[in-house]
């Protein structure tokens, strides 16, 4: 079987390059790279130098549907592992979200947050 890893994944938000900068603040990510994209919008690939979320708005955008997390291809959250949970959480905070929903289990310490787009985020560490 060959080895895999996940590179990136690819989400719509409202403005692509303000939800870069403040992921980039809370995560320490740098801009990868960032320009037109489909449909005339716009992405922008922020992360580190292995992996990214590509965050992408096209120029008409649409309400997502009801019950997303729960219809088939709609996202839950996603899950970022950091070395400092509680400076991470302070960040959080510093952007004017509110962490929820703390868990203290084996194999790690967790919470999450929902953005300004209500894309949830997990943030755990395992340290």
């Amino acid at each position: 079987m060959t080895k895999s890893t996940l590179e990136h994944a690819n989400i719509t938000v409202s403005d692509p390059q303000a939800t870069a900068a403040w992921l980039g603040r809370v995560f320490g990510w740098h801009t990868r790279w960032q320009g037109e994209a489909k449909d005339n919008g716009y992405t922008v690939h922020v992360g580190t130098d292995n992996a990214y979320l590509a965050v992408y708005a096209a120029r008409v955008t649409r309400k997502p549907a009801s019950g997303a997390r729960t219809a088939p291809g709609g996202l839950n959250h996603v899950g970022i592992v950091v070395d400092d949970l509680d400076e991470t959480e302070k960040r959080v905070i510093a952007e004017g979200f509110k962490p929820m929903n703390h868990a203290d289990y084996e194999p790690g310490r967790r919470f999450y947050f929902d953005d300004h787009d209500g894309i949830e985020f997990e943030v755990v560490s395992y340290g």
